[in-house]
């Protein structure tokens, strides 16, 4: 589904990201794993379109991507729940659902509600609520809802499980698991190390702009060398 080869890129006059390769294939969940700082959202951003690429490619079903706009990106069915939600707070929750099929999945927007609302009752509960007055998993069920409703094809999600309970970071990763149980691939950007390998079944370890580490989650979670990746110990 996604492909990326010999891919820079940064802010300004810094390179963040130097020379990265690496895949997802159809009905994986894939972890890119690593502290703050080392480019996993930069990463997320290049992969929108939002940030230029500086050299490589980027590949989604084969097809380039790597100097597409945003909304063509989206419409590709590459969708990126981002970091720290960005909802609209002042909106309702069924106006931020319904915003998110205004590129993508616009003809099944009642369908497609009706699954969110399956999925996170909650929110059916909330729906005339504004989106602002929610609490932190409420909104990131709401982030991730917004994300299903541009029917993706591959959904990024970074770092999903930010700031949440132990309890609610639990049902996050469990919720993860029953997207990609209906066939979704998933590329999760996330600190969390152990409960991304327990759901991923592969994995990268990005350090400085580079993949330090990589393989099966299994293999990754067993390497000596990822304490010294992520850690730095």
């Amino acid at each position: 589904m996604l492909e990326i080869r010999g891919l820079r890129a940064g802010c300004g006059g810094v390179e963040v990201l130097r020379g990265l390769d690496m895949a997802v294939s159809a009905g994986e969940i894939v972890a890119v794993l690593g502290a703050n700082g080392v480019g996993k959202t930069t990463l997320n951003k290049v992969l929108s379109g939002v940030v230029p690429v500086r050299a490589g490619e980027i590949l989604f079903d084969g097809q380039r991507i790597d100097r597409a706009a945003p909304d063509a990106i989206v419409a590709a069915g590459l969708i990126h729940v981002p970091e720290g939600r960005k909802i609209f707070p002042n909106m309702s929750v069924r106006e931020n659902l319904e915003l998110g099929s205004y590129r993508r999945g616009k003809p099944r927007r009642a369908r497609n509600l009706e699954r969110v609302f399956a999925t996170f009752p909650r929110l059916r509960e909330r729906m005339a609520q504004a989106a602002g007055t929610l609490s932190g998993g409420e909104q990131q069920m709401l982030a991730i809802g917004r994300g299903m409703m541009a029917e993706p094809r591959l959904l990024i999600l970074d770092e999903p499980s930010l700031g949440l309970s132990p309890l609610l970071v639990e049902e996050m990763f469990a919720l993860i698991r029953r997207l990609n149980a209906d066939g979704l691939p998933i590329l999760l950007v996330e600190q969390n190390v152990v409960q991304s390998l327990e759901v991923a079944a592969r994995a990268y370890i990005l350090e400085n702009g580079q993949f330090a580490l990589s393989g099966t989650a299994d293999a990754v979670r067993d390497n000596p060398e990822l304490r010294r990746a992520y850690l730095g110990m």
